[in-house]
């Protein structure tokens, strides 16, 4: 609509033109505005259609140049010979046509180039919007496979271990052989179920989790103590699924591993500054405790997720307060 509207314009000030300064008849002047508008238009939307088949590059600006010249040169010389059709015995006006040949050779090369360099700066525009757009995809497509693969391996060497116990307490403690299973078929059940969810509320986080300690609690019996403490601000308040569960292994396995009484792990959730704050603490004892080999999976994968998520590297911290080590994770809310 604009740019028939534009053409519009330029011909009836093309027609004005040629009436006031040449004298030509309205008809005459109306015609030749009109003639020469429509061919330069429709070369220009022939140079505009060509060019989405050319990537930016030198050899696009020198089919741009070969191009324009020789649409203009076609559209010179196809009005001269349709105007000189129509109006055989105006003398005057086949004057001017003869005249005037060159001059609208250069005025219609001109309008083609501009349109052309207009297109190949549209199409150039919309191509790197294009591959932004594919590569923003892309980044998301990774991200996301990241993200599924790291809470793909929460649960493989948790499962072990807990096979482990579940055969160890088969032959002398059937009955608590049979509540494991059944905690971890609960468990497992729950993880399937939240893999298609990126976020939890809190209470659905803690309630699986409670699943998780309990098969804990079954495997190190009375010397596994738990402590949760949240504020009401928390109810509602949402944060990754299944994040939880690595940091609190992590706390059992540098809690327990190394001590034969009893241990209270703390977790305590909180809202600071529009974060859901979560800290989790476990007795540690920098003498006893000892490196153990294994992936380095737990905090590192929290630590990736938050920032694949965030696009934060502050959101887990660590520190030793006495005889105790502290995790803690801040999970931003949205507004």
């Amino acid at each position: 609509m604009v740019v028939s509207t534009w053409w519009s314009m330029l011909a009836l000030f093309e027609t004005y033109a040629l009436i006031t300064t040449f004298g030509f008849a309205w008809n005459v002047a109306l015609a030749d505005a009109v003639n020469f508008n429509l061919l330069v238009a429709t070369a220009g939307y022939i140079m505009f259609n060509s060019l989405k088949f050319y990537q930016a590059g030198p050899k696009t600006a020198i089919y741009l140049l070969i191009w324009s010249i020789a649409l203009a040169s076609l559209c010179a010389v196809l009005h001269r010979y349709l105007m000189s059709s129509f109006f055989q015995d105006n003398v005057p006006y086949q004057e001017y046509l003869a005249g005037s040949h060159v001059i609208r050779g250069l005025f219609a090369w001109l309008m083609i180039a501009l349109i052309g360099m207009q297109s190949w700066i549209w199409f150039y525009m919309q191509e790197q919007s294009a591959n932004e757009k594919r590569e923003q995809e892309t980044l998301k497509f990774s991200r996301e496979a990241e993200l599924a693969s790291l809470r793909q391996q929460l649960q493989p060497h948790f499962l072990f271990n807990s096979l482990n116990s579940i055969s160890a307490l088969a032959g002398s403690k059937p009955e608590q052989a049979r509540l494991m299973i059944q905690q971890l078929s609960d468990f497992l059940r729950g993880t399937i179920k939240k893999d298609d969810q990126q976020f939890v509320t809190l209470d659905e986080e803690l309630n699986h989790l409670q699943l998780y300690l309990e098969i804990e609690k079954v495997r190190f019996g009375h010397r596994l103590k738990t402590e949760i403490v949240r504020d009401e601000e928390t109810a509602g308040l949402t944060l990754p699924s299944l994040l939880l569960q690595p940091v609190v292994e992590n706390a059992i396995k540098f809690g327990l591993y190394d001590t034969v009484g009893e241990i209270t792990i703390r977790i305590d959730a909180r809202t600071t500054d529009k974060q859901l704050v979560i800290t989790v603490e476990n007795p540690f004892d920098p003498e006893t405790s000892r490196p153990r080999q294994g992936t380095g999976f737990g905090l590192n994968s929290v630590q990736r997720r938050l920032y694949l998520l965030y696009a934060r590297q502050d959101l887990l911290s660590t520190k030793m307060t006495g005889p105790l080590f502290k995790t803690e994770i801040k999970i931003p809310q949205p507004a």
